[in-house]
């Protein structure tokens, strides 16, 4: 047994235990002042607890020293009251002051009563700390004063006015609660008083036994405290809810004993639904409620009706805790806790059902949701049910109870039943009970629910149970509600009585509520299950199907195998099954070309992979909802489907031999066809071009497919006509389409559009990529005022673009329209226009975030007017080999792919940051792969401006860089990173199969990180040249501290066929490093970054530096570098300096420690090479190479 199991099986804490449970050692103990009481009154007092039977303790013998002794304060922790006899000289007693202390500090943690007893002294005196209390603090703080001044002990001194605060703060707390005042008088009468008060509530305190072994419970206790808020004034109802057997009652009593010392009166009304069946239940339980609380026995009601009146009366000022245990109707709470004002100010109302709905109807806004145990717990408490804890546990027995627990699946009523029904018995009887009927006892329990719901809802538990369980909610409500049930209103039904959950939008259901459901359906006939109404064990469905022993009862088949099976249909397989409403085939492989009969009461026909070749003639399933039969060898649908009401949807994907579609024109509410990959397919019905409830029509890859009908569908949405290769005609739309909006046109035939596409007025999404007989657009296609992306990509025959002249389709008006004002994403990659100019009429300027020229043999530059787009984002340039300027870019740029412009000799932006001029901004995301030809002219530029070496090109070109913006940055660019070695010191090589490394690097003490970063650096390289579409990898930052997130810097989509000797560089802030970007920051390019958004590391710490090569396949890293960036004069940042070193001593030795003793896998300084850092082919003065 491995040790994780074993620290599974350990026993509760005691202290866990002992937190619900009777374990006090005393009743009450009494603090008071020897001296003024011990022999009167306190005396006095004892003797008459102790008569009444009142455990008390009474420290007459304890010896006195400076601190209370630890028998004192076991005492104390093990009382249930504490009766503290404030009397004239007891704020005299440093002894005295710590018990109260520790009592009062006790009642906050362990929920203990206080009862304070003002003995012929003024509470508010003791509150206030005024007269004999007042003077007998500041005797304290005069003594503390001299023993400093004699004993020179300032620290003891503070330790001791700590004392005394704590002390005035434990006073004031004490007078402030309820208790007992005397002055005079007659004492015994009022020493008898307070006995009866101590004996009343040390009686209500009486716990009730939660359970045997207390698994779990502390941790769910504690959350209902949270939401019971017990030290508010306002009266507030909780419910607990949740399946039969998962605890509700037994956390239920486990708050009752943790709180109910707190209230005047308390009551748990134990299993209400049973005792309130009898005639004059529920007044039972109204007596029961008042006798308990009230501890009058002469107050006794006679009537439900009365017993109101009487509960509204008598508690209406009482501060009570009420627990109304295992409610199923609403009449029990309107009689037993009709409402919050029937109670006093504080009170706590607690109840516990299956039915949420319960709760929302008595308008209880609080509900906890009673949760399963976890794994561990469960195992716990099964081991103890099971008697294991006497047991030496080995690996069979605990791989045996681990099976059962995960039977069980947290419930633990079941781990209860299982563990005592199974102990003592064998390993093999266990396997045995596990695979037999659910057991009586859990089964009677969890179909007390079943039972008490309606027929249809019960229906709708034995689909979900059979059929749907981790199905969708949107997939099942159709086929319900095709059964002429109510699913959504069943559905909230069994959620609300915790038969079902829904999460992420699918249905569950406990694996034991599950074979409830299948156990009462397999109970409808044990020995033949052609006679039950739903059919899902394998065997059974093979049997039935195969032998043709199919009768009427038989509402559902779902046939699902452990391994794919074969079944030989024969003509009359399904002959008997008249009310077959649902089929389902999962994986069984079916034989056989025909059938005699489907039932037409079918709904939902879900038969992929289905061998025949036609339905049956008499098929004509008018209550049919949704038909699913991809890859089937169905030639035609016969004249049954001329008329079904009720079908929504049908999917024919990949029928092979499906020629043409049927009439849809008596399917009035389908919503779905979907043709993909019908390669046979010739023709499409003229109905579904006239649909009114069409929604979606996709016919991908149906490469036979040469006309379509009119288009004039109002409902349409997508169009999905992708890989259509033989259509070469777009269709005419036959008037004004307000719902389209997305068309999937990429790879198909189409030569050219219909001017009536101007119809298309909601159209925001269309893809003619790779259409490669495409050769002109109509000028309508400018009036599609919502389209927000165009995919052109691959276009080749496509050479110009239409004027931007108004069409005539939508009729003359005087003015014209705007031209696709709405444009966010436009592609032309791969495209052979002769120009673009045509971009700048376009009426976009403030919507067009992305553009994609990716291939562009046409572009020579990049016209200035680029920069009226002034919202661009991304731009796209990769393979434009032609391009030889990049101009000045918008300014809200954030990504630029050049990549593979090898005629590439001038890109203004960065040549402006590296003249130094101050507006100048270093876009987010560069790449610059293979363009050696820019990069050479760039380290000319810096070499003849500088005056530099060689080898410090790269250094001064970062620098630059970093100078320029305030953000962060990356970028890659051809050039050898020997020098980088230099700049980098914290840097490590890296060996050929490598695919990651990781450095350290440590931040020092004092270290302001608000305006610093690192800076990284990758040297890459690819061997064998391979191409591949992505090349990425992925940096991760983590700092050793807690709370603070690691940070990740992923570079993707680029390096498509990146040449050897490339260096990408990276600057990232501190700032954004430990930023918490809330959704709509994540979803910004430069989110605003809030000081209190951010969680700022304690210095010193250490950055963990984490690169990981996620393509190495085609990609390699020689070396990775990481360096701490430091600012200049609070403005800009720098890691060199003209003269090439660091700026400051302070800098220098920082760097120092950083890259030497403090960073991880360094390696030694390179010597400087002859050759220049920057690549450039073509270059021959001897500095590039």
């Amino acid at each position: 047994m491995d040790l994780d199991t074993t620290r599974l099986l350990g026993a509760p804490s005691p202290s866990s235990s002992s937190f619900f449970t009777n374990s006090w050692t005393h009743d009450v103990f009494l603090s008071f002042r020897g001296e003024d009481t011990r022999c009167n009154f306190t005396d006095h007092l004892h003797k008459n607890l102790v008569q009444r039977g009142i455990k008390t303790f009474i420290d007459y013998e304890l010896p006195r020293g400076e601190e209370i002794s630890q028998t004192l304060v076991d005492a104390i922790e093990g009382s249930r009251c504490s009766v503290i006899v404030f009397s004239e000289n007891y704020a005299s007693s440093k002894w005295c002051l710590d018990e109260l202390a520790h009592i009062i500090q006790c009642r906050n943690s362990k929920q203990q009563m206080v009862w304070p007893v003002f003995y012929k002294v003024d509470p508010s005196d003791v509150r206030h700390q005024r007269g004999s209390y007042g003077e007998a603090l500041a005797n304290h703080e005069s003594k503390f004063e001299d023993e400093k001044l004699t004993n020179h002990d300032e620290r003891n001194f503070q330790d001791n006015m700590k004392k005394v605060l704590r002390w005035k703060e434990a006073l004031t707390k004490a007078a402030k609660l309820s208790g007992s005042h005397y002055l005079e008088g007659r004492e015994t009468e009022f020493i008898q008083n307070i006995v009866n008060e101590i004996s009343l509530r040390v009686l209500n305190d009486t716990h009730i036994n939660v359970a045997k072994y207390q698994v779990g419970i502390e941790a769910r206790v504690r959350d209902i405290h949270k939401v019971l808020d017990v030290g508010g004034d306002d009266v507030r109802m909780v419910g607990i809810w949740g399946s039969g057997g998962i605890g509700k009652t037994t956390v239920a009593k486990a708050v009752y004993n943790s709180l109910v010392h707190v209230f005047d009166g308390s009551c748990f009304l134990e299993n209400v639904r049973e005792r309130s069946i009898p005639y004059g239940g529920l007044v039972d339980l109204q007596n029961l409620l008042l006798d308990e609380i009230l501890r009058e026995k002469e107050i006794k009601v006679t009537s439900a009706d009365k017993g109101i009146n009487v509960i509204k009366e008598r508690l209406s000022r009482k501060k009570v805790l009420v627990i109304v245990d295992d409610v199923d109707h609403l009449d029990q709470l309107n009689n037993l806790v009709g409402g919050c004002d029937w109670f006093g100010l504080g009170s706590r109302i607690i109840i516990t059902t299956r039915d949420k709905h319960l709760l929302t109807s008595h308008q209880v806004s609080i509900i906890y949701k009673a949760n399963k145990l976890n794994f561990g717990e469960s195992l716990d408490l099964f081991i103890s049910w099971n008697g294991g804890r006497s047991k030496n546990l080995d690996d069979d027995y605990v791989k045996a109870a681990e099976t059962v627990v995960k039977h069980a699946q947290g419930l633990p009523l079941a781990l209860k039943v299982l563990g005592s029904h199974l102990c003592g018995r064998s390993i093999d009887e266990w396997h045995d009970a596990l695979d037999g009927n659910l057991h009586s006892d859990i089964k009677k329990t969890l179909k007390i629910s079943y039972d008490a719901l309606e027929y249809s809802v019960q229906e709708v538990f034995l689909d979900v149970a059979c059929f749907f369980k981790g199905r969708t909610v949107y997939d099942v409500i159709p086929i319900l509600e095709g059964c002429d049930l109510k699913p959504k209103y069943a559905i909230k039904v069994l959620v609300d009585k915790a038969l079902i959950n829904i999460e992420q939008g699918r249905i569950g259901m406990h694996d034991l509520l599950e074979e409830l459901g299948r156990g009462i359906v397999y109970q409808e006939s044990p020995n033949e299950p052609g006679e039950r109404s739903r059919l899902w064990f394998h065997e059974d469905v093979y049997r039935v199907l195969t032998e043709r022993t199919g009768t009427n009862n038989i509402k559902g088949i779902i046939a699902k195998f452990p391994t794919p099976d074969d079944i030989c249909l024969s003509g009359d397989s399904f002959s008997k099954m008249k009310n077959l409403r649902l089929f389902i085939n999962v994986n069984a492989q079916f034989y056989g070309d025909h059938v005699d009969y489907l039932s037409n009461e079918l709904r939902f026909l879900h038969w992929p992979g289905c061998s025949l070749q036609t339905l049956p003639s008499t098929f004509n399933p008018r209550k049919l909802v949704e038909l699913y039969m991809p890859r089937s060898r169905l030639s035609q649908l016969g004249e049954g489907f001329k008329r079904l009401q009720n079908l929504t949807s049908m999917n024919f994907e990949s029928c092979e031999f499906l020629t043409k579609t049927p009439n849809i024109s008596g399917i009035p509410n389908l919503q779905s066809l979907n043709l993909d990959y019908c390669t046979s397919l010739v023709e499409v019905h003229p109905s579904v071009g006239f649909h009114d409830k069409l929604v979606g029509l996709s016919l991908e890859g149906c490469h036979n497919l040469t006309l379509l009908p009119i288009i004039k569908s109002k409902s349409l949405e997508v169009l999905n006509l992708e890989y259509c290769r033989r259509l070469e005609t777009f269709p005419e739309i036959g008037g004004k389409m307000d719902s389209l909006h997305h068309m999937f046109l990429c790879g198909s035939g189409i030569k050219e559009f219909p001017a009536s596409i101007a119809y298309l007025m909601s159209l925001k999404f269309l893809d003619l990529s790779s259409c490669e007989n495409l050769t002109n657009l109509p000028p309508s296609i400018y009036e599609l005022e919502h389209l927000n992306e165009i995919h052109l990509r691959g276009i080749r025959k496509l050479v110009t673009f239409p004027n931007t002249m108004k069409s005539e389709v939508l009729g003359n008006a005087e003015s014209l329209p705007l031209v696709l004002p709405s444009l966010e994403a436009f592609t032309l990659e791969e495209s052979n226009l002769s120009e673009f100019n045509f971009l700048r009429t376009l009426d976009c300027v403030s919507t067009l975030s992305i553009l994609d020229l990716t291939r562009s043999d046409f572009l020579v530059s990049i016209p200035e007017w680029i920069t009226k787009f002034v919202n661009l984002r991304d731009l796209y340039l990769h393979g434009c080999k032609r391009l030889r300027d990049i101009p000045e870019l918008p300014p809200k740029i954030v990504k630029l792919d050049a990549s593979d412009c090898i005629s590439l000799e001038r890109f203004s932006s960065l040549s402006n940051i590296l003249k130094g001029k101050k507006d100048s901004q270093m876009i987010k995301l560069v790449d610059l792969s293979n363009c050696q030809r820019l990069c050479g002219n760039l380290a000319r530029d810096l070499t003849k401006k500088q005056n530099i070496l060689a080898k410090e090109q790269i250094t001064l070109f970062f620098d630059h860089l970093l100078s320029s913006r305030k953000h962060g940055f990356q970028v890659v660019f051809p050039a050898s990173f020997e020098a980088l070695s230099t700049l980098f010191r914290c840097h490590k090589d890296v060996k050929e199969h490598d695919e990651s490394c990781e450095l350290l690097i440590e931040i020092p003490p004092n270290f302001k990180c608000q305006n610093q970063g690192l800076a990284l650096y990758a040297a890459l390289d690819n061997p064998q040249k391979n191409i591949r579409l992505y090349h990425w990898f992925l940096t991760k930052i983590s700092v050793n501290q807690p709370g603070v997130e690691p940070h990740f810097i992923q570079f993707d989509n680029h390096f498509r066929k990146i040449g050897s000797g490339h260096v990408w560089l990276c600057y990232v802030r501190f700032r954004e490093m430990f930023y918490v970007a809330s959704v709509d920051d994540q979803l910004a390019h430069f989110p605003v970054l809030v000081d209190d958004q951010i969680t700022w590391p304690q210095s010193p710490f250490a950055c963990r530096v984490n690169f990981q090569n996620l393509t190495a396949d085609s990609l390699r890293f020689k070396s990775f570098g990481v360096h701490l960036v430091m600012t200049q004069d609070d403005e800009d940042l720098s890691i060199f300096t003209e003269d090439g070193e660091s700026e400051s001593d302070d800098l220098e030795d920082a760097n120092e420690r950083f890259d030497g003793d403090n960073c991880v896998d360094l390696c030694e300084d390179e010597q400087d090479s002859e050759h220049d850092y920057f690549s450039c082919e073509d270059n021959e003065d001897g500095y590039f190479h």
